[in-house]
């Protein structure tokens, strides 16, 4: 029997020790979309002996691990203080989670004791175990389309094995809302409520393999380089002068709130946004501005955004 494309399911599961497999079930199913798995990334080496003949060396695999990548809605988790499903994915990203019972689950960075993660893809029967797994996420919010987040996480390689695929029960995942007036609130760039069109924010996790001998088998996060984009209708230099802002040293605060109802509220959160060269496009004839941002932390550190779901 083939295996179909449309019966793959992910769990995901925080490990209580790094690289531990925390077994995760169909309690923790969690609803993605355009999986990409590379089952097998390695360090490709030749043994480039020398022969009295041509032809091809053997090759040997180093640093094998494992990629994967998929998205989910940015949605909360439909109870306010009850963190989304995919809550140990955003601490696996090097993200601390604050919960206030009934009221609020919050992420935002730390520098050290990074948690992470077990993954489990069931692709239609073959399941591929990611163990140590830590990642990135990008977001992605147009006007008119669903708000989501893009994960991308690497992970100790372990055997597929043939298992049926388990009896997901999809919890705290909330319907996603579309991106649009009415659904989303509460926008300002540097003390300026525009027009928003798109926000596009890159966590931008440096992440790397080692296997050294003597040592366990890890995925490091080593820094981390937050950035994004703000698209809005063009204000006059009289309603905000962003090229003053640009050219000078002062930062300001980044936020918006999406979500309309309690448990199903996000809100995305830069205080201190330097941004970059803001340049001109056109939608529908009406000119747009491109506002390229970094999000830079304070002397405190470990503040430059939060994602708080209400």
């Amino acid at each position: 029997m083939p295996l179909l494309s449309r019966k793959r399911l992910i769990l995901a599961k925080t490990e209580a020790v790094y690289g531990t497999d925390s077994v995760p079930t169909g309690a923790e199913a969690i609803l993605v979309r355009n999986i990409e798995i590379t089952p097998l990334q390695a360090d490709v080496v030749s043994r480039d002996l020398i022969r009295p003949y041509l032809g091809n060396y053997e090759q040997l695999l180093a640093q094998t691990r494992v990629e994967i990548t998929f998205e989910v809605e940015l949605a909360g988790s439909g109870a306010a203080g009850t963190a989304p499903a995919y809550g140990s994915l955003l601490k696996a990203c090097g993200l601390a989670e604050t919960v206030v019972a009934t009221t609020s689950v919050t992420y935002a960075p730390v520098s050290s004791a990074f948690s992470s993660v077990s993954i489990y893809l069931n692709n239609d029967g073959v399941r591929h175990r990611i163990t140590g797994a830590r990642g990135s996420f990008s977001t992605n919010c147009q006007v008119g389309q669903i708000p989501t987040i893009s994960f991308t996480f690497m992970g100790i390689y372990n055997e597929p094995t043939d298992v049926a695929l388990p009896t997901p029960t999809y919890a705290n995942q909330a319907t996603p809302l579309i991106f649009k007036e009415g659904n989303t609130s509460a926008f300002s760039l540097l003390s300026y409520s525009g027009c928003l069109q798109s926000f596009e924010f890159d966590l931008a996790n440096q992440m790397i393999y080692r296997e050294l001998v003597g040592c366990t088998k890890q995925v490091n996060i080593t820094d981390r380089q937050p950035s994004g984009t703000v698209v809005i209708e063009a204000p006059t230099v009289t309603q905000k002068n962003y090229w003053a802002d640009a050219t000078g040293t002062a930062t300001g605060n980044l936020t918006f709130l999406h979500g309309t109802t309690a448990g199903n509220r996000v809100t995305i959160t830069s205080p201190q946004t330097d941004i970059g060269s803001p340049t001109y496009t056109d939608q529908d004839g009406i000119q747009m501005l491109s506002l390229p941002f970094v999000a830079t932390p304070t002397t405190a550190g470990n503040d430059e955004l939060s994602v708080a779901f209400t």
